[in-house]
């Protein structure tokens, strides 16, 4: 009996080492793979995010060649004092939220239409989706040229043919720039929400929504109290995703109106200080501002998108 209990704790731990040994070395399996792809990454991203917050704190300005030091935080200090700097992330917050809340409210709309059963669905779809892979630069240059354009655009076009010649035409970008800008990104970023809002509504129980019909729900009660409730983490996701791209908005505000008429957002602030300026030091201050910003935003779209897998697993 003594020697029956004395070996079993032996044979016990000669199992239990190979499996522990076996366990790490599959998860080591697993990730060697992955290393050249995250070795990658961080030269690519965090080697020059650590050049430009070093940069931050000197005083560095090409037109001064001879007179770099180290300036601290008056770097970060101007940032959030100087008025353009200020003007700029106002101009990034009104513009971030507009097209978020707009595109997501059109792409809602969209999703519940494309939801339901119609002949030529994948084509509505697959035409739905295409403003969001034209590329930014070309999509603003059309937007410019072709539709805001006062002599030959399609919108003032569109003005003539109702009211003839003597038509109230506009100059869109002029008279309007910033929603002109607003305008454009909306036509890029609703594809992108309706995208992630169908992935929702598709994956919605049917057999509860069948069963409250049953039961003498109408449209407007299973929207309200149902689908919305559903939809809840896909909306947060979609607006913080939408958020962090929009947040970096370049092009369109480059290619319409160059900054002008109090439309320059951070990223474009940051191109001035950069290429206009020359000001490395604030320049680099201002996009250290940015992207810890834009990791807050990140960090909050992660959270939501973990728990809406873990819901799905559920």
């Amino acid at each position: 009996m003594t020697t029956q209990q004395s070996e079993a704790p032996a044979v016990e731990g000669k199992t239990k080492q190979p499996s522990t040994g076996m366990s790490r070395s599959a998860k080591w399996a697993r990730r060697a793979p992955l290393m050249p792809a995250l070795i990658f990454v961080i030269v690519l991203t965090q080697i020059p995010f650590a050049t430009t917050l070093v940069l931050s704190f000197t005083d560095w300005v090409a037109f001064r060649p001879d007179d770099r030091g180290f300036a601290g935080f008056d770097n970060y200090v101007d940032v959030f004092t100087d008025p353009t700097a200020r003007s700029a992330v106002f101009v990034t917050i009104i513009l971030t939220v507009t097209v978020v809340l707009v595109s997501l409210l059109l792409g809602l709309s969209i999703a519940l239409l494309l939801d339901r059963e119609f002949w030529g669905r994948g084509i509505v779809r697959t035409m739905m989706i295409a403003p969001f892979l034209v590329v930014p630069v070309a999509a603003a240059l059309v937007w410019k040229h072709a539709l805001y354009n006062p002599d030959y655009g399609l919108f003032n076009g569109l003005l003539r043919m109702v009211f003839g010649d003597n038509a109230p035409t506009r100059d869109w970008i002029s008279q309007n720039p910033l929603i002109a800008i607003e305008v454009s990104l909306i036509w890029q970023w609703t594809p992108f929400m309706m995208l992630i809002l169908l992935a929702g509504l598709q994956s919605r129980p049917m057999d509860v929504v069948e069963a409250a019909r049953i039961d003498g729900a109408n449209a407007w009660q299973i929207f309200t109290n149902m689908t919305l409730p559903h939809l809840r983490q896909y909306l947060e996701l979609a607006g913080l995703l939408g958020a962090i791209y929009v947040v970096q908005t370049f092009d369109h505000v480059f290619t319409l109106t160059a900054g002008a008429l109090g439309t320059s957002n951070l990223p474009f602030h940051i191109y001035q200080k950069l290429l206009v300026a020359q000001n490395y030091g604030e320049a680099s201050a201002a996009g250290v501002v940015t992207v810890i910003g834009t990791i807050i935003i990140a960090t909050f779209a992660l959270k939501v998108a973990f728990s809406l897998f873990q819901e799905e697993h559920r």
